[in-house]
């Protein structure tokens, strides 16, 4: 996964400067990337988070062994520290993977002073950091859905003595030598191989784990292109070149048919990586400044044009000629993603699987105008969904149809009036059909972003005669409340980091509850399906699992779909072989700047 994960933050920005040059050295100027973001991240301990940015930044510090090619589409993986893609048994049971020999980590106090090789006990001690209760690790369920064979007996004891023995071995998960580790499941696994070029599948040093205990989220140590510098929380994050790092050449593969992507790779091709000497990210929270801060150079990469400036930037879906008589570069992808609002399925209010329970998410779900949000919100730039799986991804079909993306207010009202949720008081306001109060608390941010959202969501509920209320707090706080079962309901963000749609039936999973499936669903018949179709190869019958699991979505609404993110990215004109990956979080390292082209310079 994937990963999305669920997304927002706070923060402000920062100043930055180059390093200075001195006459006398003639030293050349550093090469500084810049990119804006209107999240905060969370901190760079691959077992504990989740979200993108803390993602993008683990991304660029610790390596997976293999990885997706940075330019090619389709997505093609290729080694990354593994000296050949891993090998498959041929019943999909096993994966083994070869590490290349010499290979190092950063230099940190961790190590004694010492260099540090990376071997396969890294990945596998990585690993068992996602097994290990103390973690709480959002990203367990990718290994524990795997069926690794011994896991459970493993995680059961942990549980059981409140302590994880990283010495005992797993007989799915272990390290056959010093180069080379293995993955066993209970069942044929045909795409497991996606997972490890994911975000939580990096190498960690146990030295590293011992000497910073509790600090390891702000101590970060890997084998990849860069280290932590700086970090000044939900507001600044420096990544400087590591001077270990093995750099690689720039052997990337355009697509025949994309001009754009070979000429990158005709500039690019056979250099060193990185390219650039540091990457600064720094936190916006709102729109207007991070918008401003790009047009006056202050940034260099935009991460996704705010939605309120998408008609004066890309008036008609084009560049606007004045951004692009400055140089500026547009980069357009679909985001691999479903935007959506979960309704947690233990809580009095929304949950339960009950006709009349049923009846309520999906007459909020009918009830919400999302036309209204992709047009005035989005400004065009999201597709409605139409189930849970994003395009781009085995299993999404444009031409399915549900009610998940309708709406509809005449049946949303009929399926309220008719499981007994009507006004008795005559105060305006529906009540329960018990006659207790009916009041929605949904969980929210303080951005103006998140404002116009509760003003839709407001507006609409208004109309069915539905009372809702914000909870307002900083993202980091509610997704430690969803984790813990205890928000009502909350708009969020699922991104996959493979291309296949099982990632997003993920979220409706049992065994995910507090990992990936926030809504807490709970369905016996649908976890029977998800069990089916992880088994199955690619094709029409595993295709007819996936539609059931997508009906059963409809039809309990544990998560009102809203749709799939379309987003462009502006780079300054200095920014040279920028095109971002929609399955690849790792994108610094192929990136570089000309610091000649900066104003001023």
């Amino acid at each position: 996964m994937r990963r999305r994960d669920w997304l927002a933050g706070t923060g402000a920005l920062a100043a930055a400067g180059a390093l200075p040059r001195t006459a006398a050295a003639r030293a050349e100027p550093a090469k500084v990337v810049r990119m804006g973001e209107a999240f905060a991240e969370t901190g760079f301990d691959p077992a504990q988070v989740s979200d993108t940015n803390s993602t993008l930044l683990i991304a660029a510090i610790m390596e997976p062994a293999i990885r997706y090619d940075y330019l090619a589409r389709p997505a093609l993986l290729k080694p990354n520290t593994a000296a050949r893609l891993p090998e498959y048994s041929d019943d999909f049971r096993t994966l083994t993977i070869t590490l290349q020999p010499g290979i190092r980590f950063a230099d940190d106090p961790a190590f004694g002073g010492k260099p540090r090789e990376l071997v396969a006990a890294d990945y596998v001690y990585g690993l068992k950091r996602l097994i290990d209760p103390k973690t709480r690790s959002p990203n367990f369920y990718q290994l524990d859905n795997a069926g690794i064979v011994g896991l459970a007996e493993v995680r059961a004891e942990a549980l059981r003595s409140g302590r994880f023995d990283y010495e005992r071995e797993i007989a799915g998960l272990r390290a056959l030598d010093r180069y080379r580790f293995q993955l066993r499941f209970a069942q044929p696994l045909p795409r497991y191989i996606y997972n490890l070029a994911s975000p939580p599948f990096v190498p960690v040093a146990r030295e590293v784990v011992e000497r910073y205990g509790d600090d390891l989220m702000a101590n970060p140590v890997g084998t990849g292109p860069f280290r932590l510098g700086e970090w000044r929380r939900s507001a600044r994050v420096v990544l400087e070149r590591n001077p270990g790092y093995r750099a690689p050449v720039y052997d990337e593969q355009p697509p025949a048919d994309d001009p754009r992507s070979q000429e990158i790779a005709r500039k690019l091709r056979g250099r060193r990586m990185p390219f650039v000497d540091r990457v600064e990210f720094l936190v916006i929270e709102e729109s207007q400044p991070r918008w401003l801060a790009f047009l006056n150079g202050e940034i260099d990469y935009l991460p996704g044009i705010p939605a309120e400036f998408s008609n004066v930037a890309i008036p008609n879906g084009v560049l606007a000629p004045n951004l692009a008589r400055r140089g500026v570069a547009m980069d357009r992808i679909p985001l691999v993603d479903t935007v959506c609002t979960m309704f947690n399925m233990e809580h009095p209010m929304v949950g339960g699987y009950a006709p009349h329970q049923v009846a309520l998410r999906r007459a909020m779900s009918l009830g919400y105008d999302i036309d209204e949000e992709i047009r005035s919100i989005r400004k065009g730039q999201m597709l409605p969904a139409n189930g849970p799986i994003s395009p781009l991804t085995y299993g999404y079909e444009a031409d399915y149809v549900t009610e998940a993306s309708q709406f509809d207010l005449a049946r949303a009202r009929a399926l309220l009036d008719t499981y007994g949720y009507v006004d008795r008081n005559g105060d305006g306001w529906r009540e329960k059909p018990d006659g207790s109060e009916l009041t929605v608390v949904q969980a929210t941010g303080s951005t103006a972003l998140d404002r116009q959202y509760n003003e839709l969501w407001k507006k609409c509920m208004t109309r069915l005669g539905v009372k809702i209320e914000f909870d307002v707090n900083q993202w980091p706080e509610h997704l430690k409340s969803s984790r813990a079962g205890k928000l009502m309901s909350w708009g969020v963000a699922w991104i996959s980091s493979v291309p296949d749609g099982e990632a997003f039936l993920e979220l409706g999973y049992s065994k995910n509850k507090g990992q990936a499936n926030h809504a807490r669903f709970d369905l016996p018949a649908y976890d029977a399906l998800f069990e089916r179709q992880k088994t199955l190869p690619d094709g029409p019958e595993r295709l007819e699992v996936m539609r059931e699991m997508k009906r059963l979505f409809a039809a309990y609404t544990p998560y009102k779909l809203h749709g799939h993110r379309v987003c462009t990215h502006l780079t300054q004109p200095w920014v040279i072989g920028f095109r971002r990956h929609p399955f690849m979080a790792a994108f610094f390292q192929y990136v570089d700047v000309d610091p000649a082209a900066r104003p001023g310079a």
